[in-house]
């Protein structure tokens, strides 16, 4: 089998966890909107926004870290996982017993509204305990994937959100209808049912967490608690710049919804950022493939990376992934009306004109992802700490500047520059500290056919669904006729 052919079998079996969790978390967006106004849509939007920034922190860089000391130090693994689950439980513990000291502070932080201050401190606490329990669960889960226990991995995945996805269902829809219709419990039901209550997704979540620590309980029973000090500077010195980095990735990704809701009237803030919240959720097809692959890559990456011809599998690997990433790009654009309906409200279809900003923005980061394994495998990830900084610079400047006046457009505009920012510099300084041979002319042939065709596609024919899916077969046809000598060699390699 080809090494290609083995990293796809690979990536699948994590891709399909991924995408069948994410698309059933992302049936939740037309329930959400239909059910919750733009404004409430806001809150929550802002609040996990929040909650992604904290993880990263939580997580301390040291799931890469693990990948990476377990191929450094094979006689060592167990101490490798020792001191990664040490390191991020006691950042958890610690952030855990702090969060909950200041509850209260951290409620009249997010707002000052007395007939909201319940609902925000109930609303903190849950966060607190999701965002403890899914960090101490990260380096059991990274375990899982590096012992090739894949099944397993998406079992529980799939275990999760289905929990997550059933207890909404259960308190959107089950329990209004059992009060209605006055059946068995209906009296006990709403002695305390609140109705469309916000806390009642965050229940859900927590409880979805709680569920994923229990399935992980035998990965968390392999743990020794053993610290070992000299080996823990090593990680921690690999680490620390891929937290930053990672914080910083994060920043981009999320600091636009907390700033819509800092620099725009009170007014209109949160409804403004339940629009682009929920026209976010339109890329997440994107973000579902990237993040398939990174969790199929990161082991495989560094697996490989004592192969003679590692460096062409990388190169090949960008190819078809950018090919990927293009045809996705310009076939989504090309559906986005019909897309638009998974977002039941027309009050939030006026925030469509973001989304094709936000899918080459993701294009640009899934690149940036499969770049960056430059630096992670030549340990020199303060590199990634620098690209990553450079670009959350990029974002909080001039989203400061652009969301006053253009609103949400401007944070797309500034998701999508920032993160194109950060591609071109991790591609110039991976040619000259670890050059890989990448088909860089044919890359941005792709890359440029699929915006024009966008730009075709959503302003110039206004996102007329048949011709925007005929210029998208022509470009399918294109590439499969220029690719397809070494595709059949792909393919047809043992």
């Amino acid at each position: 089998m080809s090494v290609i052919k083995k990293f796809l079998g690979q990536t699948a079996i994590y891709g399909l966890s991924t995408v069948f969790s994410r698309l059933f978390s992302f049936i939740l967006t037309p329930i959400y909107t239909g059910k919750f106004a733009a404004g409430t849509y806001g809150i929550m939007t802002t609040l996990f926004a929040y909650a992604s920034m904290i993880n990263a922190v939580l997580a301390f860089g040291m799931e890469s870290t693990y990948f990476r000391y377990l191929n450094k130090h094979e006689d060592r693994k167990q101490e490798v996982y020792n001191n990664s689950f040490l390191c991020v439980a006691f950042i958890s513990v610690l952030f855990l017993i702090t969060g909950l000291v200041f509850s209260n502070v951290i409620t009249h932080y997010l707002t000052d509204d007395p007939k909201k201050l319940d609902d925000y401190r109930k609303y903190v606490q849950y966060f607190l305990w999701i965002l403890f329990t899914d960090a101490i669960c990260v380096i059991p889960f990274a375990r899982l994937r590096a012992d090739n226990k894949a099944f397993k991995y998406s079992l529980i995945k799939f275990l999760n959100i289905g929990c997550f996805v059933g207890l909404n269902l259960m308190f959107i829809y089950a329990i209004p209808f059992i009060i209605k219709h006055q059946w068995p419990l209906s009296e006990w039901l709403n002695s305390w049912f609140r109705g469309s209550w916000l806390g009642y997704i965050f229940i859900a979540n927590l409880a979805a967490s709680v569920l994923t620590f229990l399935m992980l309980l035998p990965q968390f029973l392999k743990i020794q608690l053993k610290f070992d000090k000299e080996l823990f500077g090593k990680m921690f010195s690999y680490s620390w710049p891929i937290l930053v980095a990672n914080l910083s990735f994060i920043v981009n990704e999320n600091l636009d919804k907390v700033v819509l809701s800092w620099l725009l009237p009170e007014k209109i803030a949160d409804h403004e950022v339940g629009v682009y919240g929920a026209v976010c959720k339109i890329a997440v097809f994107i973000s579902i493939f990237i993040t398939a692959f990174r969790l199929g890559a990161e082991p495989f990456f560094f697996s490989h990376a004592k192969n003679a011809n590692a460096k062409k599998t990388y190169a090949a690997i960008l190819h078809y992934f950018v090919i990927a990433l293009a045809i996705m790009f310009v076939g989504l654009v090309a559906n986005i009306e019909i897309l638009k309906y998974f977002i039941r409200k027309e009050e939030y279809w006026v925030g469509l004109p973001a989304v094709p900003f936000l899918l080459f923005g993701y294009v640009c980061l899934g690149i940036y992802m499969n770049l960056s394994i430059w630096y992670r495998l030549s340990d020199q990830t303060r590199f990634g700490l620098y690209i990553s900084v450079i670009g959350a610079l990029i974002t909080i400047a001039l989203n400061f500047v652009l969301i006053p006046r253009f609103s949400y457009m401007g944070s797309a505009w500034v998701s999508m520059l920032a993160y194109a920012v950060m591609m071109v510099i991790s591609y110039v300084l991976g040619q000259k500290y670890y050059p890989i041979p990448y088909n860089l002319k044919r890359i941005i042939s792709y890359l440029l056919i699929s915006v024009v065709l966008v730009i075709l596609s959503f302003w110039v024919f206004n996102r007329n669904i048949y011709i925007g899916n005929a210029m998208l077969l022509v470009f399918i046809g294109g590439i499969a006729y220029l690719e397809k000598n070494e595709l059949k060699a792909i393919l047809l390699k043992k």
